[in-house]
């Protein structure tokens, strides 16, 4: 599972959404017995479970590689410690 099965759970999530709120109207004998406001009800959750997973696996793309591999040097203690320099981690 990755980011983008998210990214289809919530446009799924959206479409539903614009179903239960009659942003536009399908003729589906399924859709003729549920309640709109369910319907919306169950896109808003769609829509957060999908932006919820793509979140999970997209934390590890946000690190670049120098954070990676330099390290700071730094000179003084406390308030006064200033980076001097960057050595390789």
């Amino acid at each position: 599972m990755n980011k983008y099965v998210g990214y289809v759970i919530a446009v799924a999530g959206l479409v539903v959404m614009a179903l239960g709120f009659d942003f536009f109207s399908l003729k589906l004998a399924v859709l003729e017995n549920v309640n709109p406001d369910y319907l919306g009800i169950g896109g808003v959750v769609l829509v957060v479970v999908g932006v919820l997973i793509s979140m999970k696996f997209d934390k590890g793309s946000r690190k670049s590689k120098q954070a990676d591999e330099e390290v700071p040097i730094y000179e003084g203690t406390g308030k006064n410690r200033k980076i001097v320099g960057y050595r390789r981690g």
